[in-house]
């Protein structure tokens, strides 16, 4: 078990570092992108996640995979633009002592409604910026069980949906807090039942916005 708890430890410790890194990328490149883009504004957030999952038989116990996720977004014309989200989680118990990580990569529309436009200020400590976004792209599951046609592998690969919203609130210039995500999230990987898992995905972190 404390083999496992280090191996989530590393995961999450690396997921962080990731996401830092590509936000920091983004935070460089930011105004000449969209600058050539001609996007109004755009967003970079980072944030620790828990996403509800059950096993794939009749009554199976259900469980949380614990991660973090790094996202970016664009906005082009009245708060419609494109998003972009990286995902990794991990359980040390998905069932019988199983384990299971997993990283999602997505990419899909997002709206943004930003209450400062119907305010006399602008980003003030009051205002909030509401999205919704339809996500669509590819999960990798590895440190698992996963059935395959030789018997079982330990890694598989398969398509990932992400359909939800959240709310982030501001705090200073550019900076905000992501207050709540919340996601349904339906990946394929192969289980032995339907190859199908609908989850539950919460999220909460922090953000930051370039542009109007």
């Amino acid at each position: 078990m404390q083999r496992m708890t280090c191996k989530a430890a590393l995961l999450v410790g690396a997921l962080t570092a990731g996401a830092l890194t590509l936000t920091l990328n983004a935070t460089a490149q930011q105004k000449s992108l969209l600058q050539k883009a001609h996007a109004q504004s755009a967003d970079v957030a980072i944030t620790f996640d828990a996403e509800h999952s059950r096993v794939a038989r009749p009554n199976g116990n259900g469980f949380w995979l614990k991660g973090g996720s790094a996202d970016a977004a664009a906005t082009f014309w009245k708060g419609l633009g494109l998003a972009a989200n990286f995902t990794g989680e991990r359980t040390d118990n998905a069932a019988n002592g199983v384990a299971l990580s997993k990283f999602a990569y997505m990419f899909g529309p997002r709206y943004t409604l930003d209450t400062a436009k119907y305010t006399d200020r602008y980003l003030d400590k009051h205002d909030m910026r509401l999205f919704g976004e339809a996500l669509f792209g590819g999960v990798h599951g590895f440190d698992s069980i996963f059935p395959a046609a030789s018997g079982v592998s330990s890694s598989a690969n398969a398509f990932s949906m992400q359909l939800g919203g959240g709310v982030d609130v501001a705090l200073a210039e550019g900076f905000s807090v992501r207050a709540l995500e919340v996601d349904y999230v339906r990946t394929s990987l192969p289980n032995a039942g339907s190859n199908t898992q609908n989850d539950l995905r919460l999220a909460f972190g922090v953000s930051y916005r370039f542009g109007k």
